[in-house]
């Protein structure tokens, strides 16, 4: 996709123009709201707003205001299928069958529903096995499920640690599948290092030892291929929030692997019926044959509307496509901070490999929380904080441009040289 220039100076502002000349992608910047002036690096906790997906939320709007109650079963998208039609586009980033997948719930929500479905303690396999840098709301939904099955968390939750607080290892990992684990949950993409875990390979060994695996996609989902299906993974979650730039909220997602289909949800409810069944009404569980026997309540059709809209993107774009532009603009980022930066503190914290990297760049400095604020109000630059210490940088393929990572790293210069950030303090927002 990228041949790099020929340039004597591969750190110019004249380079990064140059890459963003080459760049197919750079079209689809247009499709979205991006402030002036302003350069947008946290999409890996909110996507910004595309002009497609303002337009299919309108649409739904539109349907509600003039349709009412009809709007379930008629018009462009209709609502009572509208879960099923945006798991159909979902489908081929994360490798699965258009059954497999169903839009539903929250990432927390559908997590309760897939532990309380497949963890099913039995003789001497009672416990979880999960890792200490998962983002907390996993674990505390791991917590929450086994002290519903009278188990304390602190004996029968196993999180394996991480030799140096960034990574961790496969080996490790596989080391702590014992015959005591009754399931495992894994990120794909750790949150804060950013580092890829090797799903296919996890996934076979956890199969090799008789246990289930389950992974929390969210900061992967968007950003990077997946093949669920193929790896046998046997269920997965994620939101559609971050890269996948449903909105502030937005309905989540999850995988079921079909040779699990017809298992009993733990969580039943309403829409996990069979289409035709639901409305007869019955105190009988028809359960749905496909992934959408996993939803709980309603849709949230308001929250799911600018997903369509956002998905048409991801078609036309390609996924892997969106994966080798990510791949080549964060190593573009890494070689300027380096070059940049050098003597001032910082050390990148992400993997560095491209099969071990997700989509975003994680910087840690010691004053990584002023820096960001520094960053925001005198650079009118959007990073991320995360504690304790890391800025994390990540440009979207379908709207960052080589320009504006080149002007971001300048811009970081300045803040330190000028030592800006020493007017804030070293503290997170409330929302970091």
């Amino acid at each position: 996709m990228f041949q790099d220039p020929l340039d004597p100076n591969p750190y110019s502002q004249e380079y990064a123009q140059k890459l963003d000349e080459q760049d197919e992608l750079g079209c689809y910047r247009e499709q979205f709201y991006i402030k002036p002036d302003s350069i947008y690096l946290d999409g890996n906790s909110l996507g910004l707003l595309s002009k497609r997906a303002e337009k299919t939320l309108l649409e739904i709007l539109e349907a509600w205001k003039t349709q009412g109650i009809d709007g379930w079963t008629q018009g462009q998208y209709p609502w009572f299928y509208l879960a099923e039609k945006l798991a159909a586009m979902s489908a081929p980033l994360v490798g699965a069958s258009e059954d497999e997948v169903i839009v539903t719930g929250s990432t927390t929500t559908n997590l309760h529903q897939l532990v309380a479905t497949f963890y099913k303690p039995q003789g001497n396999r009672t416990k979880i096995l999960a890792d200490e840098l998962n983002f907390p709301s996993d674990i505390y939904a791991l917590q929450s499920q086994l002290k519903l099955h009278g188990y304390d968390p602190a004996k029968y939750l196993v999180q394996v640690k991480s030799r140096d607080g960034r990574f961790l290892q496969e080996e490790d990992i596989i080391s702590a599948m014992t015959d005591e684990i009754a399931l495992i949950i894994l990120p794909t993409v750790l949150y804060r290092s950013g580092q890829l875990l090797d799903i296919k390979r996890l996934t076979a060994e956890a199969h090799a030892r008789g246990i289930l695996i389950g992974f929390d996609g969210c900061h992967s989902v968007g950003s990077i291929p997946h093949s669920f299906s193929e790896w046998d993974v046997d269920f997965a979650f994620w939101c559609n929030y971050k890269y996948l730039n449903s909105g502030p909220g937005g309905t989540g997602s999850l995988y079921i692997n079909r040779k699990h289909f017809g298992t009993s949800p733990g969580l039943a409810g309403w829409f996990g019926t069979r289409k035709d069944k639901q409305f007869d009404m019955e105190h009988q569980f028809h359960q749905a044959e496909t992934a959408g026997a996993f939803q709980i309540g309603t849709p949230n059709i308001l929250s799911m509307a600018p997903l369509i809209g956002s998905l048409e993107l991801f078609t036309e774009a390609n996924i892997e496509k969106l994966r080798q532009k990510s791949l080549h603009i964060t190593q573009y980022f890494m070689d300027l901070i380096e070059r940049e930066l050098d003597g001032m503190g910082f050390m990148i914290g992400n993997p560095r490999e491209d099969e071990r990297r997700g989509g975003h760049i994680s910087l840690e400095h010691r004053d990584a929380a002023r820096i960001c604020k520094a960053l925001k109000e005198e650079q009118h630059i959007v990073p991320d904080f995360r504690a304790p210490n890391i800025i994390r940088l990540e440009p979207i393929p379908l709207y960052t441009t080589y320009c504006d990572v080149w002007e971001t790293v300048q811009r970081l210069k300045t803040v330190m040289t000028e030592k800006q950030y020493e007017k804030f303090d070293n503290t997170r927002d409330v929302v970091a």
